[in-house]
């Protein structure tokens, strides 16, 4: 989960979330340098094992900024539940990603009453009550942290030396007076971004504005504007997909440096791209029952460490069809295809430009060795394969 692109000691790294659902210390947070190699796994820490999918975020600090669900003996009966049962608060820890010490942990729960949920007890998956359900982290401009919790439809204003909330964005309980069109609920990936707006994906369903719910079965990316002095909220811009999509759960919206919008569609297998001002540029889709928690667009460059894979298929005389690959490579523009009498005197027959994740070239020649070379856009040679007799 979570797989993308985030900068680590200054250099881009692929980072993901890998586990599986109910276990116990085997969720793990990934970095991969740009040549593939792992270069660490991060843990949760203070005696809580199961790191959660929903946030993996390297802060400008070099630290990681995780989640954690953790289910606390609570009485829910202020709730219309059961005085012993349990409540899941979200906890976000921020780990030294050297070292794995903990260097700021916060509790739901020391913070947020249950009243401010939409949840009721036994809804959902989980015993007791999932009245929180945190599934984003980001850092604010002043370092301190922003924290979407779906279950309250709120965004929280995080003291990251304090832990206090100094304020709450939307919910039951908003700080902010929310202009037409800012209400969101169950959302999901709230961001600030350079310019001092908040992007949320906003999954829809029951909204709570001026004292009512209200459903709204539309999802859509939204840019807000914070007034932080007048304590206001204006909506900028949202982008809706022509489809009129409804994403239960999941959603992402990414702003692009040349300001195009990339909106992950969550429970909806789809991921667009947007102009600035909302015209549709690039739509796809994956298979049918499928789905991806985020989505994102990043310019990646990658050099593999491991070889160049290279099979050859015989044909009627000396026709063969010669398959170049190299898993990983992101500057191969051409492949060429050598061959000779021996594997260190080799000339070539001819290129062709990479076509895909494997290359097949139909080449003759009756020498008896034959290697692919990878090469980039100038001509470059990035690698050769091991020759291979024919």
């Amino acid at each position: 989960m979570n797989f993308k692109v985030q900068h680590y000691r200054g250099e881009p790294v692929l980072t993901w979330w890998e586990g599986y659902y109910g276990s116990r210390g085997l969720d793990e947070y990934v970095i991969l340098d740009s040549s593939y190699k792992e270069i660490t796994r991060i843990h949760p820490g203070n005696g809580y094992h199961e790191g959660d999918h929903h946030e993996f975020l390297i802060s400008p600090q070099d630290t990681a900024l995780i989640t954690i669900y953790n289910a606390v003996s609570w009485d829910l009966t202020p709730v219309g539940g059961p005085k012993e049962s349990v409540a899941w608060q979200g906890i976000v820890q921020e780990v030294d990603i050297e070292s794995g010490e903990v260097l700021f942990e916060w509790h739901s729960l020391d913070h947020v009453g249950l009243e401010e949920s939409f949840s009721k007890p036994s809804e959902g998956p989980l015993p007791g009550i999932d009245y929180f359900h945190i599934n984003s982290i980001d850092v604010d401009h002043d370092d301190n942290l922003l924290v979407s919790a779906r279950r309250t439809s709120t965004v929280y204003k995080i003291d990251r030396k304090t832990s206090a909330v100094i304020w709450r964005l939307g919910g039951k309980k908003s700080d902010f007076e929310m202009g037409p069109g800012t209400r969101f609920a169950n959302q999901h990936d709230s961001r600030r971004q350079p310019d001092g707006t908040i992007t949320i994906f906003d999954n829809g369903t029951t909204v709570f504005e001026n004292g009512y719910h209200k459903s709204v079965e539309e999802s859509r990316a939204i840019v807000l504007e914070l007034d932080e002095e007048k304590m206001t909220a204006s909506l900028v811009r949202e982008y809706t997909h022509p489809r009129k999509l409804f994403a239960d759960t999941g959603g992402s919206v990414q702003v692009l440096p040349n300001g195009n919008v990339f909106v992950g569609w969550g429970s909806e297998p789809v991921f667009s791209e947007f102009s600035k001002d909302g015209e549709l540029l690039f739509d796809a889709t994956f298979p049918p029952k499928d789905a991806s928690y985020r989505a994102f667009r990043f310019p990646w460059s990658g050099r593999p460490s491991e070889e160049l894979a290279v099979a050859v298929e015989a044909g009627s005389g000396d026709e063969l069809k010669v398959y170049a690959s190299w898993n990983g490579a992101t500057q191969v523009a051409t492949w060429e295809v050598l061959a000779g009498q021996s594997p260190d005197q080799l000339a070539s027959l001819g290129s062709l430009a990479r076509s895909g994740f494997e290359t097949a070239m139909l080449v003759r020649t009756a020498k008896p060795y034959l290697a692919v070379r990878a090469k980039d856009s100038s001509g470059e040679v990035l690698g050769t394969t091991e020759s291979v007799k024919l």
